[in-house]
């Protein structure tokens, strides 16, 4: 038995955001520190920039490929994406192909995203309120802004996490770029609650592009200037929720047990 884990993220090419992948890398290697660990990114975008920078990231399916070919035989994929949709769904498909194949790995399995279970939004919820700006005053708000996926139903959770956060403080709200809660929805809430200030967040693994961009960007479409726009203060926190430890141990409890299956 020759054992090995597989960590699968979108990917980002912007250095600054990368430091996420750094702790996750970091952390993962001192919870399993006898496996081998290989990553992988599922953008073909983002790893044809990496590799205009000489940075050569493989795809999962090539990265199973690699570690089949150096003889492993039991493998956990454990996937850094928030929500069990699209990019999951095509993970686990093409990950279960590499499990049937004849003369192949003994066993793999494929751990589960972030949001998997009740118990993951608290502790995600939990985390984010231990990490919001300790100058944050009670009557301003933190609006979250996630990726979304108007396509797949797993967008739902998204409405789920909004509802928790929104348990623990009205203040607190999650918006999508691509999905549902709408930053249109958030705005008359915000101006219901007579919010002044507004700071904005990435529920996101890395603060990548849609971060430094679409969220905190100068353009006119931007979240923080549609908000400024109409009146509200806004500072932003450029900080990738993978960069916080306690949702890390999110994913790497996740892999443990996965690991447990092997």
């Amino acid at each position: 038995m020759k054992k090995a884990i597989l960590l699968v993220a979108f990917g980002t090419s912007i250095p600054e955001a990368q430091k996420a992948f750094h702790k996750i890398d970091r952390m993962t290697r001192e919870t399993f520190p006898n496996m081998e660990i290989r990553w992988a990114f599922t953008s073909k975008k983002i790893r044809r920039k990496l590799a205009k920078q000489g940075k050569v990231l493989d795809s999962p399916e090539i990265a199973l490929a690699k570690l089949m070919e150096d003889g492993y035989t039991h493998v956990a994929v454990l996937s850094l994406h928030f929500i069990p949709g699209k990019e999951f769904h095509d993970l686990y498909t093409n990950a279960q192909l590499f499990a049937q194949m004849r003369g192949g790995f003994g066993k793999l399995i494929v751990a589960h995203p972030l949001l998997s279970s009740h118990k993951d939004f608290e502790r995600v919820a939990e985390a984010i309120m231990k990490h919001i700006p300790g100058s944050r005053k009670p009557n301003e708000a933190v609006v979250l802004m996630g990726h979304g996926s108007k396509k797949h139903p797993a967008d739902a959770l998204y409405l789920a996490m909004h509802s928790i956060l929104q348990s623990k403080d009205p203040l607190f709200f999650l918006g999508t770029v691509d999905g549902r809660p709408t930053l249109d929805e958030i705005i008359p809430e915000l101006r219901a609650k007579r919010v002044k200030k507004v700071y904005l967040m990435p529920f996101m693994s890395v603060a990548g592009d849609h971060a430094k961009n679409d969220m905190a960007g100068d353009d006119p479409d931007s979240w923080k200037s549609i908000l400024e726009s109409l009146g509200f203060r806004c500072e932003a926190v450029l900080k990738g929720m993978a960069e916080y430890p306690e949702i890390v141990e999110i994913w790497l409890d996740h892999l443990k047990n996965a690991l447990r299956h092997l």
